[in-house]
């Protein structure tokens, strides 16, 4: 079975994150991605200290199954090869700032002449339109802008950015559900996604219970849940637990097991409400018994009872762990060079199977793709 953005080609304007995460989610789905390069080729290729061969690991990790042209979108031949693939495309994604978008021709009133059923995703730090329109902005800026590094981190310890780029990735995929939401509708259009919308959106119920009742986002120990108690890592003999318990008949299964029966009667422990309000004490409790013993002591014994309960485990660990084989989660990719190891798609289909391929080499397609190779 093919896989279902088959027959679709997408334009790509990006550079480092971002826009190629969306555009490779969208070759990961069938798309053929034609990733539009400056004659110095997209910043990512040499990002990295790491190579296969001639392949950069960053750039690799952001880019395989697309196919590379070089374009001076700042010259008249770049725009009119640029409309040529237009007028071929099903949708276009940029992630350069709005000045440039609007200069260089990437939008939708831009290219409806050319293609009215094209959609153009832009997808920038503030929005096409906002104050801050052009105001430089990177995953850093708009986490310390958005609260986020606020709510990361000990207490007592200073805001913390998250492990990851979690702004650029998930900008990325907004960027792949708004364009395909207007391919869905079967209309061309603009689609405007800001990174600082997308974190504030994803903040949802703890941006409500200040909207709603004045109550103030703030962190806790240990990576606690605001509301519920015990949710949080918690030390072990050996390292760290992650326990997760959702409603009191987890508490009461997890009370029985750890031999503390009397926990699931006591008015400051055996109700959800109760241990919220009894934050400290419940987890004391809970903390003098996980110390006690191994992480995978307490994983064998409370997992089997349906309680979350985990390790904290590293990245290395993830990307060997039986779950992450199973799941097809590691693919090699084959190239001339050797075989790049890359993270796969999380989106599975039924009846179709992952395809990936090289990422390209810069301008490996102008000959084929464009109308007027140089």
């Amino acid at each position: 079975m093919s896989l279902p953005l088959a027959g679709k080609r997408i334009i790509e304007v990006g550079h480092m994150l971002m826009g190629p995460y969306c555009g490779m989610l969208l070759a990961d789905m069938g798309a053929e991605v034609v990733k539009v390069e400056p004659p110095g080729g997209d910043i990512a290729r040499t990002i990295s200290p790491h190579r296969i061969g001639g392949h950069n690991a960053y750039f690799a990790s952001l880019n395989r199954s697309k196919k590379s042209v070089v374009l001076d979108l700042g010259s008249e031949s770049g725009q009119a090869e640029l409309v040529a693939l237009a007028r071929t495309a099903d949708g276009l994604v940029t992630n350069l700032r709005p000045g440039a978008i609007r200069k260089l021709g990437l939008t939708y009133d831009r290219l409806k002449h050319a293609n009215p059923a094209i959609v153009c995703v832009a997808l920038t730090g503030y929005g096409l339109q906002s104050p801050f329109a052009e105001r430089p902005a990177y995953d850093y800026v708009i986490q310390a802008l958005t609260g986020v590094m606020a709510l990361t981190g000990d207490p007592d310890g200073p805001p913390t950015k998250t492990g990851y780029s979690a702004v650029d990735n998930s900008a990325g995929i907004m960027g792949a559900v708004g364009l395909l939401a207007k391919l869905v509708e079967g209309k061309g259009g603009q689609v405007d996604i800001a990174m600082y919308d997308v974190m504030l959106s994803q903040l949802n119920y703890l941006a409500g219970a200040w909207l709603n009742a004045g109550e103030r986002a703030e962190r806790y120990p240990h990576s606690a849940h605001p509301y519920i108690v015990p949710a949080q890592i918690f030390r072990t003999s050996d390292g760290w637990l992650t326990l997760f318990i959702t409603h009191d008949d987890f508490w009461r299964r997890f009370c029985q097991e750890v031999g503390h029966p009397e926990w699931t009667t006591d008015p400051r422990l055996a109700t959800m409400s109760a241990r919220r309000e009894n934050r400290t004490v419940a987890l004391q409790f809970v903390a003098d018994v996980v110390a006690s013993n191994t992480t995978e002591h307490w994983v064998s014994r409370l997992a089997p009872l349906g309680i979350v309960a985990a390790g904290v485990e590293s990245l290395e660990q993830a990307l060997a762990s039986e779950h992450t084989l199973s799941r097809a989660m590691v693919a090699g990719v084959p190239t001339d060079e050797g075989t790049i190891r890359v993270v796969g798609n999380p989106i599975k289909f039924s009846g179709a199977r992952d395809e990936y391929r090289a990422p390209p080499a810069l301008g490996e397609h102008n000959d084929v793709l464009l109308e007027h190779p140089k």
